[in-house]
């Protein structure tokens, strides 16, 4: 009966992937807007990231395990504001008022990236050795030292 609204398996797939960066991009854009200073706007969002990731198991892992498309795919519609342009917007307005204004926001942003998304691989590991209160002082950290690096 399924078969009858999607053509086969991976289209199912793709729907749920979308929906599940349609959620991320929601969570990512209400912790920007709590905050006027760039900074801690920043440090919202990739707690919003990782908090979307660790709450929301089977949506991270169809969206980032499966080889699904990311969030660019959805781009065309209006109403999805997509979490990595907020953060990429974040960062570029950090970098902008920092002592190195030339950097690469965009080389930034995925280094950020790459930080939450090894963050959360190690934590979903079922041999973690940390704990959760660990884990958030981790994630602090990282977050404040790519602050402090986006300064200059």
């Amino acid at each position: 009966m399924i078969y009858d609204h999607f053509e086969n398996k991976e289209a199912i797939l793709f729907e749920f992937s979308k929906e599940g960066f349609q959620l991320l991009s929601k969570k990512v854009e209400a912790a920007k807007k709590k905050h006027a200073d760039p900074c801690e706007a920043l440090e919202a969002m990739a707690k919003a990231y990782w908090s979307f990731a660790i709450n929301n198991e089977e949506y991270y892992q169809l969206m980032y395990g499966l080889g699904m498309p990311s969030c660019e795919v959805d781009r065309e519609k209006a109403d999805c504001v997509c979490y990595d342009a907020l953060m990429l917007e974040t960062v570029r307005e950090i970098i902008a008022k920092s002592k190195n204004p030339h950097a690469d926001y965009k080389l930034k942003y995925y280094t950020l990236w790459s930080i939450l998304h090894g963050l959360i691989a190690i934590n979903r590991m079922k041999n973690s050795p940390t704990s959760n209160t660990m884990n958030q002082l981790i994630l602090k950290d990282a977050i404040n030292s790519f602050i402090l690096a986006l300064k200059g």
